[in-house]
């Protein structure tokens, strides 16, 4: 049997109470010559005493009550686990073992047996002693044990908890991680079950939403400086600016207090509900570098008539408590001279003032009385009225209808722990603080968190600001709920600091992970031409409709931009003057031919084939403008065939001028009388079926294959160009073969009488004209392949309006010249004169 330290006070039903009243353990030196010294505890942890007088409070009150259990005295053994597994487990195996008169430092009367036990604070602690009483189906009830492995229903069956499952912790803490936007945190565990899957669980559940882990670094249970300065240096080299610590406050403290030391501040700390209300780290000394912590806590609860019960403590009431006379040291700073025997005394304790008992807990500021901040505590008080509501069920139960075989009942003076065990299982009460408790099948109590957030006190402390609730348990999607404008982050700013491995993609890019890196840490690459993200943060661009293209920003599809010739644009306005310019030159010309069409210089030029050939042009310069503006069904018809046939009419009338001034000289020879075959009638007819081999040629195109408008996209991808589709490529080929085959006919013609004696000989300027109208366009042919778009179609109306300009100056402006200005040419005589070779010698 084990010497432990504790107490005890006799009832009808004992229960035995589990709390480190001591936060570190004096290990005996080992030399294996010797039998070894029991370790010894020290470091008096008032927080800690403060949840076991909690317990002894509640019991009292069911004590009291003449309701809850009436004539049922509850008792306890409460013994001290020096916060270590080792004495958890010592514990443990006395009260497998039934009580012991070495139990305690004093011989106390108790219950038989043991039918319950309250605690063990940590962890690891409940991990060994639940394990150990399995086997005694003994039924734990922790009060802030919150690793989620004890959940465990198959490997601990008769564990439970008014704590919550670290499991919800996690999912809260992730969520307030989410809500701020942090996806790059760094992550500190402590060496223990409950900071190695509390900090696995937070992991999982960040994860799954994204967000990274930029490190991972555990504090050691025994105290190695190299590695808290390890842990250090990976804080103060790593870019997270967020760090989450799910530790023990005896764990967090070597290293809080390295960290202040090295004066490392700007990391935004979330904290555990192990830490976050540690009167041990939220000191004044550490305000600079932990100002503005946020973290889960244990909902808080005001106990009435806690804080009286907790004033009433004094060392003369508890000579035999040694718990009170080390509370009265430690908070008073003094020490008792007395032959109490101490298994250890410090040194530091034998200068310290004696203490008088005359000191008043009421006039000093100390963590054991103040009871503004009960949260283990209130789960301890949970606890024991928890157990004293199910030993009330089983009390109050009848013969006939109990859950045990026949139907039978338990007795509460003879009662078994495995009995007590099924109450547990279905106790279900409100608190007098309105709360309902009760457990789950896992064991696992309501999960539900305050949100607390560390701020600056007018007198320099740090004081614990509520600001909000976690809510595991709710179904409404609004579990995690804060009021972001009472908090206050880290540096005293009133705006969340941001931890990024890398900043979000803007609208418009995308995000590139990085090779050998995590997903959190990416590059930002603009979208492609035509693709669009309209999303922070895309992983993909989408590409746009056909119809579509993105703006500049790449954020938005926006119609493509339709591009035709217009008439109010630069070059539209420019070619259309052009061709109102060539349509009224060529009506001047006709009139200037019309007011002297009976002079021999027109007279003598056909003057009916003249003014046909005039016509014919005025349609060549305005078909041009059917190419301008948005194409339509009848537009894409009318300009092809309107041109064809306007410029076969145009050459049919060249040609068979050129053909009149072939024959007209021919007919001067003797015995020549070729002129009356090809009268006017004759060449009319000429012009005119001429010109229907190409109106038919249209009507067929237009009959098998017409042009149409059509949009392309397949030669610019950021706009769509608005054209004629030809249709039939071969009839259009016909079209200009037709015009090309007149042309040639005509030009060689012209060339052949270029040289006829004459002072007014037509045949060299139709030359001219024939070999311009070919130059134009045989380069339009490439040009006009190699120029998509609406330039394609200014590269055909410059083609027509140049070949038609050709025309109508070599042709016209001569005759026009004469006229107007030599009119003394302009008489039969001078057009007869004929001009003689020369003689040779």
């Amino acid at each position: 049997m084990f010497d432990l330290s504790g107490i005890s006070m006799n009832g009808d039903v004992v229960l035995t109470g589990l709390f480190p009243i001591h936060f570190q353990t004096i290990q005996p030196n080992l030399s294996f010559k010797v039998e070894p010294a029991p370790p010894v505890c020290k470091g008096f942890n008032s927080r800690s005493f403060r949840w076991m007088q909690t317990m002894i409070f509640a019991l009292q009150e069911i004590n009291k009550d003449p309701v809850l259990l009436p004539n049922i005295t509850l008792g306890y053994n409460i013994y001290d686990t020096c916060t270590t597994p080792s004495h958890s487990l010592r514990a443990a195996l006395t009260l497998a073992s039934g009580p012991h008169e070495d139990a305690f430092k004093y011989n106390c009367v108790g219950s038989s047996s043991i039918p319950v036990i309250v605690g063990d604070a940590g962890s690891t602690q409940s991990l060994v002693v639940a394990r150990t009483m399995m086997s005694f189906n003994i039924p734990m009830v922790s009060y802030f044990s919150s690793c989620t492995c004890l959940s465990n229903r198959n490997e601990f069956p008769a564990f439970f908890r008014t704590m919550p499952s670290d499991a919800h912790q996690a999912q809260g803490v992730a969520q307030l991680v989410k809500r701020f936007g942090w996806t790059w945190v760094g992550s500190i565990a402590g060496d223990d079950d409950y900071g190695h899957n509390g900090i696995q669980a937070f992991s999982d559940a960040v994860r799954k939403l994204g967000i990274c882990i930029a490190f991972t670094e555990v504090i050691p249970k025994v105290y190695s400086r190299q590695r808290i300065l390890q842990i250090t240096e990976t804080i103060k080299t790593s870019t997270a600016r967020v760090i989450v610590m799910f530790a023990l406050e005896g764990d967090a403290y070597p290293l809080i207090r390295e960290i202040v030391r090295q004066n490392l501040t700007g990391r935004q700390w979330i904290a555990s509900e192990a830490w976050v209300t540690s009167a041990l780290i939220a000191t004044k000394e550490n305000i600079l570098t932990l100002s503005g912590t946020i973290g889960l806590a244990i909902r808080k609860a005001e106990i009435q008539g806690l804080k009286n019960f907790l004033l009433q403590v004094h060392p003369s009431k508890s000579l035999k408590n040694l718990f009170v006379r080390e509370l009265w040291e430690t908070i008073f700073n003094c020490s008792f001279q007395t032959t109490i025997e101490y298994k250890v005394r410090p040194a530091s304790m034998l200068s310290r003032k004696k203490c008088t008992g005359s000191e008043k807990l009421n006039n000093i500021h100390n963590i054991y009385s103040e009871v503004s901040e009960l949260r283990i505590s209130y789960n301890v008080y949970k606890a024991v009225y928890a157990i004293a509501h199910s030993l009330h069920n089983l009390h109050s139960c009848e013969n006939g209808n109990g859950p045990f075989g026949n139907q039978t009942c338990a007795s509460i003076f003879n009662l078994k722990s495995w009995q007590l065990l099924h109450y547990l299982k279905e106790v279900k009460y409100t608190s007098k603080l309105g709360e309902e408790v009760y457990f789950d099948d896992n064991g696992d109590s309501v999960a539900i968190y305050d949100i607390v957030n560390w701020q600056k006190n007018e007198n320099g402390s740090i004081k614990f600001v509520h600001v909000g609730h976690f809510d595991a348990t709710s179904d409404s999607g609004h579990d995690l709920v804060l009021n972001e404008k009472m908090i206050i982050w880290t540096g005293g700013k009133v705006e969340a600091p941001e931890s990024l491995c890398s900043k979000s993609c803007p609208a418009g890019s995308r995000k590139a992970t990085r090779n050998g890196e995590q997903i959190c840490c990416f590059d930002c690459l603009p979208c492609a031409d035509g693709e669009i993200s309209t999303e922070i943060d895309s992983l993909n661009c989408v590409p746009c409709a056909l119809e579509d293209w993105s703006n500049l920003q790449k954020n938005q599809c926006i119609p493509k931009e339709i591009e035709f010739l217009r008439f109010d644009e630069a070059m539209g306005i420019t070619l259309t003057c052009m061709s109102l310019l060539g349509t009224a030159s060529t009506m001047a010309v006709a009139g200037v031919l019309w007011y002297y069409r009976k002079t021999p210089i027109v007279r003598a030029n056909n003057s009916e084939l003249s003014f046909l050939l005039l016509v014919s042009l005025m349609f060549c310069f305005l078909c041009s403008l059917t190419f301008i503006g948005q194409p339509s069904v009848w537009s894409c018809m009318l300009r092809h065939t309107l041109f064809g046939v306007s410029f076969v009419l145009c050459i049919s009338c060249v040609l068979a001028k050129t053909l009149v001034v072939l024959m007209a000289f021919r007919a001067t020879l003797p015995n020549n009388n070729m002129m009356k075959w090809f009268g006017t009638l004759q060449q009319l007819r000429t012009v005119l079926a001429c010109t229907v081999v190409q109106v038919v040629i249209c009507v067929a195109w237009l009959l098998v294959s017409s042009p149409f408008p059509v949009k392309q996209t397949k030669y610019y991808n950021e706009k769509i160009i608005f054209e004629c589709d030809l249709g039939s490529v071969m009839a259009f080929c016909c079209v200009l073969g037709y015009i090309g085959l007149l042309s040639c006919m005509s030009f060689v013609l012209a060339f052949l009488a270029r040289k006829l004696p004459d002072n007014f000989n037509e045949a060299k300027f139709i030359t001219f004209s024939m070999l311009i109208f070919c130059a134009v366009w045989l380069a339009f042919v490439p040009a006009y392949i190699s120029s998509p778009g609406k330039y394609a179609v200014a590269i055909e109306i410059f083609a027509i309006l140049a070949s038609s300009f050709g025309l109508l100056i070599c042709i016209f402006a001569p005759k026009c010249y004469i006229i107007l200005l030599k009119p003394e040419r302009n008489t039969k005589k001078y057009l007869m004169a004929k001009t003689c070779p020369k003689k040779s010698t």
